[in-house]
């Protein structure tokens, strides 16, 4: 691991949509890999269905888990409703990820979602090794639905 960079991901979306439990998997894969990590969330009004967000920060060392505006290189939204109150937050060159970039059709479960489009994250940070992915899928999922959220991932993967 040498990264003298940090790298700057925001989870967004709606109440109920996992954005935090797939914001723990980002930190979690992340930590696993060697790297520093840190993570906030701003909740809202996310027990009604209102916007929710997880940023997180990783690199060699991360004094602030507060992403500097304009400075998210990965931004992952979960309900396009929420797009365009997140889009500032990113990069001119950062990676706009939406529920566009998973073909919902061949997910075993719409619930699973947040899952695939971690999948398309997870392509895009090839300093995180699809296992430390794998594990930290395995350790913030019940047993029960592993095989249909690794199933997901791998979709997202584009496998």
């Amino acid at each position: 691991m040498i990264m003298s960079k940090t790298i700057n991901i925001i989870v967004a979306g709606l109440g109920g949509q996992g954005v935090l439990k797939a914001s723990d998997i980002v930190a979690e894969a992340v930590f696993s890999a060697g790297f520093d990590v840190k993570k906030s969330e701003v909740h809202g009004m996310s027990q009604r269905g209102g916007s929710v967000s997880s940023e997180v920060r990783y690199g060699e060392d991360v004094a602030s888990p507060m992403i500097p505006a304009g400075e998210t290189d990965f931004l992952l939204v979960l309900e396009d409703t929420q797009i365009e109150v997140n889009k500032p937050k990113l990069k001119a060159d950062g990676k706009l990820i939406t529920l566009s970039d998973v073909d919902a059709s061949k997910l075993e479960n719409p619930k699973t979602i947040n899952i695939a489009m971690l999948g398309v994250l997870s392509a895009s940070l090839p300093d995180i090794p699809e296992q430390c992915w794998i594990d930290a899928l395995k350790k913030f999922l019940p047993e029960k639905h592993h095989a249909v959220n690794l199933t997901a991932f791998a979709l997202g993967r584009g496998k």
